[in-house]
C-alpha cells in the first residue's frame, strides 16, 4: 500500500494555550524538583510557521514507514518552503499526490521519489511526467495512545 493523504488547511484563528515543561521530562528517573509547570505553549505557533501556506494531511499506508510515518500520522506541510535533497516532501505526481523522499540527482539530471520501505521502488521523474513538488513535511504527528 501506498501512502495517500488527506489535506486539512492550518485554522489559527483559536489559540490554546497549554502547560508546558520547557525542562524536559526525564526518561530516566524523576526529578522532584520539577513538580511545577510555569509555561505554557500553543502548538500553533510552534507547528506552523507560514499560516497562509501550511496544510495538515493523514497519512494513509505504509511507504514512508521507515521514516517513523506510520498509517494514521497527523503531517504538517508547509507549501512555501524550498525543498532540500533529503527531504520528505508532498509530491503530485501524474494526477496523485504521495509523501516520498526527494533526491536530486545532477548525473542523471532528474528526481527521485524514494520510499521509506523496501518493499516499494523509488520513482524516478522525468520530463514525461506531469510533476510538482507541493510541499514540504515540517511535522510528523504520531498518537502513543491506543484508541480507547
Amino acid at each position: 500500500m501506498n501512502v495517500k493523504l488527506t489535506m486539512f488547511s492550518a485554522d489559527l484563528s483559536s489559540e490554546l494555550p497549554l502547560p508546558f515543561a520547557d525542562q524536559g521530562v526525564r526518561a530516566g528517573f524523576p526529578s522532584p524538583a520539577q513538580d511545577y509547570m510555569t509555561d505554557s505553549i500553543d502548538l500553533n505557533r510552534v507547528l506552523i510557521r507560514h499560516p497562509a501556506t501550511t496544510f495538515y494531511a493523514r497519512a494513509s499506508g505504509d511507504s514512508m514507514k521507515g521514516c517513523g510515518i506510520d498509517d494514521g500520522d497527523l503531517l504538517v506541510i508547509d507549501k512555501s518552503l524550498d525543498p532540500q535533497d533529503g527531504d520528505i516532501v508532498v509530491a503530485f505526481i501524474d494526477g496523485e499526490f504521495t509523501l516520498k523522499i526527494v533526491r536530486f540527482d545532477d548525473k542523471e539530471n532528474c528526481i527521485w521519489l524514494v520510499p521509506a520501505n523496501e518493499e516499494y521502488s523509488p520513482i524516478k521523474i522525468t520530463e514525461e511526467n506531469n510533476f510538482l513538488i507541493w510541499g514540504v513535511l515540517t511535522y510528523n504527528i504520531k498518537r502513543q495512545l491506543k484508541k480507547r
